[in-house]
């Protein structure tokens, strides 16, 4: 089941949800105030692919990295 990141539109908070493929939007609800006047969130995420030789650097800020 994927997880995926909601905003609330009633009180602003921000959480995460694990979603099942078949559930339904009307059962989403914010789990700070219970509203189901809830967005769904994009995602950002990296990902860290090493040099040929297998070796990265502890940083993660060097061109290999990218």
């Amino acid at each position: 089941m994927p997880i995926y990141l909601y905003r609330c539109k009633k009180c602003s908070n921000q959480f995460e949800l694990l979603v099942g493929v078949t559930a339904d939007s009307k059962e989403l609800k914010c789990t700070k105030c219970q509203s189901r006047d809830i967005e769904k969130q994009l995602a950002t995420f990296s990902v860290n692919k090493g040099s040929s030789s297998g070796s990265t650097c502890s940083t993660g800020t060097c061109p290999t990295c990218y």
